[in-house]
């Protein structure tokens, strides 16, 4: 109890570092609406933001509603997102997902976690970013590469895999913090914490991070 008690001011002290350092945290892909941010997550996998907003500002314009994505020829669609790499299971999933979109719920997106995992291309990660960002749902907390890096350097999980890091964040972290921890941890994972070469010297959560190498300030 006492450890999990000191994992629990450790984790007092990691937040109130995350939201000096980072005040306002938004998603980094930009959108409209549900729609645009759902497509724009299935295309990020493996892909950096910036170059799905390249693809999503052109994509969205010519393409604005589920309905226009779903009849739209595959090699289309796969020429359109080619330059987000796996383009030919994104494109797929993306036809599919909007088939479905259109044919079970009008063409909007779902706002629950059970209907939305059940759309092709989408898992419990992509779920959780459009329920939290899109309609304030704090279903979970969105882990990606970032977010497993940065918790796992920070002592707050051993655990490897995103859903069983999922599970130990949203036992440690309060639910108000769900959706902005993500955020705060993925830019803070881009511009300090990073993979290869950590600015450890300039890190505002240097003082709680267990890492080899960190000194505290």
């Amino acid at each position: 109890m006492a450890a999990v008690r000191r994992l629990k001011r450790e984790v007092g002290r990691i937040l109130s570092g995350l939201h000096a350092e980072f005040p306002i945290a938004e998603c980094a892909l930009r959108h409209e609406n549900p729609f645009q941010l759902l497509i724009a997550t299935i295309l990020s996998a493996q892909c950096t933001d910036e170059r799905v907003n390249k693809v999503t500002q052109t994509l969205f314009a010519k393409y604005p509603a589920a309905a226009d994505l779903a009849d739209l020829p595959l090699k289309t669609l796969e020429k359109e997102i080619q330059s987000t790499g796996f383009f030919r299971n994104k494109a797929r999933n993306i036809k599919a997902c909007c088939q479905q979109l259109v044919s079970r719920y009008g063409g909007q997106v779902p706002n629950s976690m059970e209907e939305l995992v059940q759309l092709p291309g989408v898992g419990r990660k992509t779920a959780n970013v459009v329920l939290g960002t899109a309609f304030g749902i704090a279903s979970g907390v969105v882990v990606d590469t970032h977010v497993s890096r940065i918790s796992q350097r920070l002592g707050l999980t051993r655990e490897k895999t995103p859903e069983k890091i999922e599970r130990e964040l949203m036992a440690l972290l309060p639910e108000s913090e769900w959706i902005g921890f993500s955020h705060r941890v993925i830019y803070h994972g881009r511009r300090t914490c990073k993979a290869l070469r950590p600015l450890c010297e300039s890190c505002a959560l240097a003082d709680d991070c267990p890492r080899i190498g960190v000194k505290p300030r």
